[in-house]
C-alpha cells in the first residue's frame, strides 16, 4: 500500500517562496506519475503540477507556469514543489498525489493515491 505524506506548507508573504515535499512509505514513489493539486476555500480542486515516473513530462497549470517547478529525486524518493514569486491566490490546501505509470496525468480523477494536504497561506 502506498501511503503518501506531504510536508512544507506554512504562511508566505507575497514575493515569497515555499517548497513542498512529497514522500512515501510502504512503497517507494519511483514508478508512479506524481501530481499536486490544491483546493482553496470555497473552490474545486485543480491542478498545479505533474511529473511522470520517469521525470522527462511536467506540465504546469497557466497560473503558476514560471512560478513553480515540480521535481524529482528518485535517490531519496522525493517529490519537490518549489513555489516561488506566490501570490494570495495561491493560498490553498496543496495535495501530493501518485498515480501509476509514465504519463503525467492531469486530471485529478485519474490519481489513485492522495495525501492529507498541506495548508499553503500567502499573506501580509
Amino acid at each position: 500500500q502506498l501511503h503518501i505524506v506531504e510536508s512544507g506548507g506554512g504562511l508566505a508573504q507575497p514575493g515569497g517562496s515555499l517548497r513542498l515535499s512529497c514522500t512515501s512509505s510502504g512503497l517507494s514513489l519511483n514508478d508512479y506519475a506524481i501530481g499536486w493539486f490544491r483546493q482553496g476555500p470555497g473552490q474545486e480542486r485543480e491542478g498545479v503540477s505533474t511529473i511522470s515516473s520517469g521525470g522527462g513530462v511536467t506540465k504546469y497549470a497557466d497560473s503558476v507556469k514560471g512560478r513553480f517547478t515540480i521535481t524529482r529525486d528518485k535517490s531519496t524518493n522525493m517529490v519537490y514543489l518549489q513555489m516561488n514569486s506566490l501570490k494570495p491566490e495561491d493560498t490553498a490546501v496543496y495535495y501530493c498525489a501518485a498515480e501509476p505509470g509514465n504519463k503525467a496525468p492531469w486530471s485529478p480523477d485519474e490519481y489513485d493515491y492522495w495525501g492529507q494536504g498541506t495548508q499553503v497561506t500567502v499573506s501580509s
